[in-house]
């Protein structure tokens, strides 16, 4: 099965360069018409320009297919909501969100200002919270919507000097865990793609051999899976070189201590079997509840319901 996105419209934020640019360039091929957002800023959201979303929409319309620019701040409310019409205006209909926009400002955590954390916070999780926020009851009304967050290995596990960083990356892993319950019942899926991939982000980081195998083109077939009609919902899906894996959040099945004994020197007596007990992937918050509520009722034998 060949997939396709005739009749399907789709907005791609930060598209001018690196995986964006894969992105949209990829969807339009495969019959989308895409809205190329970019603000034209550099890695650290500095300065502004058209010509990068501009060079990606001529290589679509190049191609034959149809494609729009458009320079919305993602941080910006209003020129979101702005964006988002426009797409309206010409299509009518909203199908695909790929939230891809991001910038740098790595320092060690004590070096870092305040202001660099909340402007790389602002730009990762609250644009695309704006950008979600802003296509969400468009695709409830049409019974169908595709979203994709961009998460990275550094909120997944973290890494030197971008707690800024991984802390909005993994913010947009908590985003989805909502979003996807939300919109399930409105046909809407909301998946997270993890990237690694060779672009202004990561130049000078690794050496040329290793970037030459971080293609961004070899990253995009993981979004294009995502926002297809039969694409999962709730994934965290890792792309990169050409191999593609599931993230996942497991949870210990653990143990659970009659009131009396829920002390701090039994958590640590009995460390092990906390820690290291049979896991599971659990779907939703209430269902950590229901396994506390279950172990707790068992061990000061209560009978619930």
């Amino acid at each position: 099965m060949t997939i396709r996105f005739d009749d399907r419209v789709a907005i791609v934020t930060g598209a001018g360069n690196g995986l964006g640019r894969e992105h949209a360039l990829a969807l339009a091929k495969r019959g989308a018409k895409v809205v190329v957002n970019d603000l034209g800023g550099d890695v650290s959201g500095a300065g502004g320009s058209a010509t990068a979303a501009e060079a990606v929409v001529a290589e679509i319309v190049a191609a034959g297919g149809e494609a729009i620019a458009n320079g919305a701040n993602v941080c910006k409310v209003d020129e979101v909501e702005a964006m988002v019409q426009a797409a309206m205006d010409k299509w009518g209909r909203i199908d695909i969100l790929v939230n891809n926009a991001g910038i740098l400002r790595d320092k060690t955590f004590t070096k870092m200002e305040h202001s660099n954390f909340n402007m790389v916070v602002d730009v990762h999780l609250t644009g695309s919270m704006n950008c979600t926020k802003a296509v969400w009851d468009i695709m409830r009304d049409q019974g169908f919507g595709r979203i994709v967050m961009t998460t990275s290995s550094s909120g997944l596990y973290g890494n030197f000097g971008q707690a800024n960083y991984g802390s909005a990356k993994m913010g947009v892993v908590g985003l989805m865990n909502t979003l996807c319950l939300e919109g399930a019942k409105y046909n809407i899926n909301v998946n997270c793609l993890s990237p690694c991939a060779a672009t202004r982000m990561t130049e000078g980081l690794m050496p040329q051999e290793a970037l030459d195998l971080l293609k961004p083109e070899l990253v995009t077939p993981a979004v294009l899976y995502l926002v297809s009609d039969e694409g999962p919902n709730r994934t965290i899906l890792a792309a990169g070189a050409g191999h593609f894996a599931r993230a996942v959040v497991n949870e210990t099945e653990g143990l659970a201590f009659a009131e009396g004994e829920a002390t701090a020197e039994n958590i640590a007596a009995n460390w092990d079997a906390i820690a290291n007990s049979e896991q599971k992937e659990l779907k939703a918050g209430g269902e950590q509840t229901m396994k506390f509520l279950q172990h707790a009722a068992a061990a000061n034998g209560v009978k619930l319901g």
